[in-house]
């Protein structure tokens, strides 16, 4: 089973935990005050995959990363061998939808990962009416909901999944046959 290591990136108090909580299935730190999240926190879990051929599902490592830039002096080491960038802003804070050119350029370009190895996601706190106009509109987006719509984002979440484990499975191939040639 193929290992993906996906990094949930973006400003403080944007969702990232909650969403992580949610794709894995983590009931910890779940509704309550905000604890914002001390460098990094790793969650495991198996998650059936959308649009990956044959393979019915992959092993993620979530890295919920900080949003503080205190913690900027680790970013490169949580990069290592990251498999995709998921890029969480809360679009009813103006100063988020202004930083993603900056986490985009730090975690994403830096990396030289392709589009479908990338995820804007757009969160919406409950009781949200914040439409949001995304400046990286080559990648792609999705609203997330975990109150109002969950199944659409964990939908969502498995496609991207597929894509990257997809794009894993291609390079590795690649590198197979560069070997053997």
């Amino acid at each position: 089973m193929i290992k993906a290591k996906i990094l949930l990136i973006g400003p403080n108090e944007s969702g990232k935990s909650v969403l992580a909580n949610f794709l894995s299935d983590a009931t910890e730190n779940v509704g309550g005050e905000y604890r914002p999240t001390q460098a990094v926190r790793i969650l495991e879990f198996e998650s059936q995959l959308e649009g990956s051929g044959d393979m019915k599902s992959c092993e993620v490592e979530l890295w919920d990363c900080s949003g503080d830039f205190k913690f900027e002096s680790c970013w490169p080491a949580l990069m290592k061998d990251c498999s995709g960038v998921v890029v969480v802003f809360n679009p009813e804070i103006p100063n988020h939808i202004k930083e993603i050119e900056s986490w985009h350029s730090m975690f994403i370009s830096s990396q030289g990962l392709q589009d479908s190895q990338c995820l804007l996601v757009a969160h919406h706190k409950p009781g949200s009416t914040a439409e949001e106009a995304s400046q990286l509109s080559r990648l792609p987006l999705i609203h997330s909901d975990v109150e109002e719509e969950p199944e659409d984002v964990r939908r969502a979440f498995c496609s991207y999944f597929g894509k990257v484990v997809n794009t894993l499975s291609e390079s590795r191939e690649r590198e197979e046959m560069s070997i053997i040639t």
